[in-house]
């Protein structure tokens, strides 16, 4: 991948960044490494997503698990075909059509989540290419289309991500050489493209139960259903926010110039 310098990544000597660049990096950062969705579900509804994990029928699980396998494989090729073709549109709008999409499955019951996911997914996918647009970023470019994928990955933790402590380049790495190894490819199917399949499925299937639980909840409806959906959609576009926010600094100052500062705030983080 191009992980290019302007004038402002000089050759050599200690790149100092500008007060407003490095004050975005500090939000991104806050924001990726605390990617609760759950929490933040907790903080609003007041009730613990654990509670309605419990209301979840065992067998539906499975469901769940090869629903989303199914959702993003058919909406990988959506992004190689079809994102950055429409007229831009605000974070709002996409908020709004989230909120229609829930407030449907909300009313519908249980079942519908299989139907809404798909659905919802795709309105995610819409309005992390619009982020990644006004962050200078190149729709007709493969890499930046699989960069957009990559923000599902980014939204959630799996128990294996908390005891590595992974954290966001080390996910990045990950998915790296798979977007470097299909942006070579002239085909979405290349083989490299399943392994970073699997890693965002997991993840982002983490999100899709929290989600789930959080709907089997006693305010689940149409209305319940629209808030939720409304959360599912701003936790995205945060995550999205913040992972172009970083890749536009990596192409002002260099990827390594923002890969330290950004652990340098990680290991303030440990020592505090």
């Amino acid at each position: 991948m191009n992980f290019g310098r302007d004038s402002l990544a000089l050759e050599s000597g200690a790149i100092e960044l500008a007060d407003e660049d490095r004050r975005r990096l500090e939000e991104a950062f806050h924001r990726l490494e605390h990617p609760s969705f759950a929490a933040h579900l907790a903080h609003v509804i007041g009730t613990p997503v654990d509670k309605g994990l419990k209301l979840i029928p065992p067998r539906w699980h499975g469901r769940f698990s090869r629903s989303l396998q199914t959702a993003i494989g058919r909406l990988l090729k959506t992004v190689v075909n079809r994102l950055g073709r429409g007229r831009p549109r605000s974070e709002r709008f996409y908020r709004y059509l989230g909120r229609s999409a829930g407030a449907l499955g909300g009313s519908l019951g249980g079942p519908a989540l299989l139907v809404e996911l798909p659905v919802t997914t795709w309105i995610m996918l819409a309005a992390i290419a619009e982020i990644a647009r006004s962050e200078g970023e190149d729709l007709s470019l493969l890499e930046t289309r699989l960069a957009c994928l990559q923000v599902f990955a980014l939204g959630g933790r799996s128990k294996s991500d908390d005891a590595a402590d992974t954290g966001y380049y080390g996910l990045r790495l990950a998915l790296d050489a798979s977007v470097l190894q299909a942006s070579r490819h002239s085909r979405a199917g290349a083989p490299a493209i399943n392994q970073m399949m699997l890693i965002v499925s997991e993840r982002f299937g983490v999100v899709v139960s929290e989600k789930a639980a959080a709907e089997m909840l006693p305010l689940a409806g149409a209305v319940g259903g629209a808030l939720i959906n409304d959360l599912f959609i701003r936790h995205f576009q945060h995550m999205a926010r913040s992972h172009f926010a970083i890749r536009r600094l990596e192409r002002r100052y260099g990827r390594d110039c923002i890969e330290a500062e950004y652990r340098k705030l990680k290991s303030v983080r440990r020592e505090g």
